[in-house]
């Protein structure tokens, strides 16, 4: 059989070269890196985090912890290696960034048929091929995927969160909890602050110098990914009532807590932790003052600065099919964060559909279709229906098909929601043989 091409080595690209290779077809696995990295990647590994190390909640009656069991479920290579790299986060799953990587990174290069092909890709390859270079293509990459008919591109800023060393930290004037004692309580580092200082802070912050970005537009930002400064200029209260709102953890101090900023552990060893909410464009020196004044923090010592940049998707409706299989070229598919998904999982997830779908192709077999009673069919839903306004999405029940039931508890609602899913994921596998085990 001829062998599918993927461009791409990211979460969504390893995510479907596993599924085309473990149905047993040969799978060409195309990566620029190390040979050229994109402004955001500073890994050779595969699927590098380059943000956050959260994949987000964990649990099943929320939208993203649906998601990742029904990827479960279709034997996800991205959700066993995470599985296996899962670091304390409360009701998150959260990996070491490195461990995860490198634990992909093995299982794609001992995979028998899959073979690896290093340089920088420039033109669409022929056949059957899926495109997963995600919203960092390169100039030339995107110049060939212009080409094609009906394309149309949009862009949108995203950003990466600071990441400190343990050591440095003050643990004197921090606390160990999770928000309301969830999952035994003690998965983060809390740096509580009174009045005077987060008012203190959030001058400084408002008042900082910003690293200048080509094109920056604050309209062009994903909210997930709003730096942290851009919030604090919305109004003095609105950071409070965001990422530093000291909702369920007052019990935990004596003294008043008007806002507290949390810190999650990065790596397995738990030497280093990330900035939780903290996505910057701030210059890297100002990010020291600034942050240094968070309690706990002041004389932090910075592994990596929060950055930012330019990412590139498609207008996928009327472009792609609910497959990710573009419309006017049948057997050339999209995953990953281009096609317009937004976050670690779902971008995943349109690996792990796309791919599916495309060793279907190059059988010629009937393609699956996950509805949108599934988490997974909704993604495919919301990136190929007419969207005037299309921008990037993060997978919640509202993309989904609503229950029959009445039900009034919003906790039983979304476990109906679930249930059925589950139940709806098992019935596709079923129909369309989607064991996926070589």
């Amino acid at each position: 059989m001829r062998e599918i091409r993927v461009i791409g080595a990211g979460l969504a690209g390893c995510e479907a070269a596993w599924q085309i290779a473990n149905r047993g077809i040969p799978v060409v696995l195309m990566e620029m890196k190390p040979e050229k990295m994109s402004p955001a990647h500073h890994s050779p590994l595969f699927a590098e985090l380059v943000c956050s190390n959260s994949l987000r909640s964990d649990r099943i009656f929320n939208a993203v912890g649906l998601l990742k069991e029904e990827m479960r479920c279709l034997n996800s290579l991205i959700m066993r290696c995470a599985d296996e790299n899962r670091v304390p986060a409360g009701g998150a799953l959260a990996v070491d960034r490195v461990g995860f990587s490198k634990s992909v990174t093995d299982a794609i290069r001992q995979h028998p048929l899959i073979r690896l092909e290093e340089g920088e890709v420039t033109s669409i390859p022929d056949g059957i091929a899926l495109i997963a270079a995600g919203p960092l293509a390169s100039d030339a990459l995107c110049d060939a995927i212009a080409k094609l008919e009906n394309v149309g591109t949009l862009n949108f800023y995203d950003a990466a969160a600071p990441i400190v060393t343990k050591a440095s930290i003050d643990m004197s004037k921090v606390f160990r909890a999770s928000r309301y004692d969830r999952d035994g309580g003690a998965d983060y580092l809390n740096c509580p602050m009174n009045r005077e200082t987060y008012f203190r802070f959030v001058d400084a912050l408002v008042h900082a110098e910003t690293a200048e970005i080509h094109g920056f537009e604050e309209r062009h930002v994903f909210e997930g990914c709003m730096p942290v400064e851009s919030m604090a200029k919305r109004g003095p209260m609105t950071l409070a009532y965001g990422p530093l709102k000291p909702a369920g953890l007052k019990k935990h101090v004596t003294e008043p807590l008007f806002a507290n900023v949390q810190l999650r552990q990065d790596d397995a060893g738990d030497t280093m932790y990330n900035i939780v909410g903290f996505q910057t464009r701030l210059k890297f020196p100002e990010q020291k003052r600034v942050f240094g004044m968070i309690p706990g923090l002041e004389n932090a010592e910075f592994v990596r600065y929060g950055v930012m940049h330019r990412n590139t998707f498609l207008h996928s409706p009327g472009f792609l099919s609910p497959q990710f299989e573009v419309l006017s070229r049948p057997g050339l598919f999209f995953a990953g964060q281009i096609t317009g998904v937004e976050g670690y999982v779902e971008s995943a997830a349109s690996g792990l559909y796309a791919g599916i779908c495309a060793a279907k192709r190059a059988q010629d077999l009937p393609l699956p279709d996950f509805t949108r009673k599934t988490a997974l069919g909704a993604l495919g839903a919301y990136v190929s229906s007419p969207n005037s306004d299309f921008q990037p999405m993060n997978i919640t029940f509202s993309l989904m098909e609503g229950t029959v039931e009445r039900i009034k508890d919003k906790v039983k609602r979304a476990q109906a929601v679930a249930d059925r899913a589950i139940l709806e994921i098992n019935r596709v596998k079923q129909e369309f043989d989607l064991e996926g085990k070589l």
